[in-house]
């Protein structure tokens, strides 16, 4: 293996790394997190000793022992986030200093230790440097999958005093199959996301575990994704099983639920609102109700609904069923608020498109 060093990253190539011609068939229709990059980057994190051991290696499993404390108390975040070929052929990741801010910010929620925001982003650039062939062309972009976890060989129920932080990566398509113009949701009524107080804000798999089960449900309704409310009314409307959500109105303004401490903080949805508002647009952070949402369906009074985040970028609503019954979401196929909205933030992501300084990080 070729191993050298990239600033303070020991960085070892794969000596069984895809070859150019197998990685150009897995490119023809990556999907979306089923295929992966030839590296991963490793940081270690010990008390006393703080982080160490920065490296850039193959992608390979973990050893963890059975009593890892993440396979018993969940200690455990993640971030998302993508890099692009963009138009002048160069490579660019979007927004990626968000991304680490909040990661340090989930790290807090769950009693980690906060990685710094420069290790971060040396992280991410040093994985995408040395698997840049792995971009796709055309539409497709890397999917990026920052992660921590408690490593610790411990059964006590205390934050762990031993962490990995990691890296890897994933080329992808789009996130929906079949590349549909808008989403079926389903509203759930027993199950909710979070609770005040509770993790909601953070970017934890706990919080994803929680969902499978309702987006199980929705599955079994004929519908994309799940729409959760909020759990001491059960009235308010929070977000989808994965992303944010939006509602266009007729006089022009846009209504999204509020950050409460209940709702992800999603970076997308953060540049929504404020390429919305540089276009013009009144956007309005309040609460939603489902029964709203319901009755400003059916008077006309909604043209638009969408969802957002960085797997599917922005997807249209359509139709939204519950067990009181069905409605469609202006002419249920998407509207022209939500495409204009949707062609400025891929514009920008590709480089096509001047966005606000900072937002696009070419490598």
């Amino acid at each position: 293996m070729d191993v050298q060093q990239a600033s303070r990253f020991t960085v070892t190539r794969n000596s069984q790394a895809v070859s150019a011609d197998q990685r150009a068939v897995l490119l023809d229709d990556p999907g979306f997190g089923r295929i992966f990059t030839d590296h991963m980057v490793t940081i270690r994190y010990t008390q006393g000793q703080g982080w160490h051991s920065h490296s850039v290696g193959p992608r390979e499993p973990f050893l963890l022992d059975p009593a890892c404390a993440v396979l018993h108390y969940a200690q455990e975040i993640f971030e998302g986030m993508k890099a692009y070929r963009v138009a002048d052929g160069s490579i660019a990741m979007f927004r990626p200093q968000e991304n680490a801010r909040r990661f340090a910010e989930s790290a807090e929620r769950m009693a980690m230790p906060a990685l710094p925001e420069d290790m971060f982003m040396a992280a991410v650039e040093e994985l995408v440097k040395i698997d840049a062939d792995w971009i796709p062309q055309g539409d497709g972009s890397l999917y990026l999958r920052p992660f921590m976890f408690a490593s610790e060989t411990f059964l006590g129920v205390r934050p762990a005093a031993e962490y990995i932080f990691c890296v890897i990566a994933s080329p992808v398509g789009a996130y929906f199959k079949g590349g549909k113009k808008a989403v079926t949701l389903w509203v759930s009524e027993h199950y909710t996301r979070a609770a005040r107080g509770g993790t909601g804000a953070a970017k934890c798999g706990g919080n994803y575990a929680a969902s499978l089960i309702a987006q199980a449900e929705a599955s079994e309704h004929g519908c994309d994704q799940v729409v959760f409310l909020d759990a001491a009314e059960h009235r308010w409307v929070e977000e989808l099983g994965g992303m944010n959500v939006f509602f266009v109105m007729a006089d022009g303004c846009i209504v999204t639920p509020p950050l409460s401490g209940t709702i992800l903080p999603g970076i997308t949805r953060d540049s929504v609102i404020t390429l919305a508002r540089q276009q013009g647009m009144t956007v309005r952070e309040e609460p939603y109700s489902f029964a709203q949402w319901r009755a400003d369906a059916t008077s006309g009074h909604l043209r638009e609904a969408f969802a957002c985040g960085t797997a599917a970028v922005i997807t249209a609503i359509g139709t939204v069923k519950s067990k009181d019954g069905d409605f469609t979401v202006g002419n249920g196929d998407g509207g022209i608020v939500t495409e204009g909205l949707r062609a400025t933030l891929t514009g920008i992501q590709r480089g096509t498109v001047d966005g606000p300084e900072g937002w696009l990080l070419r490598l």
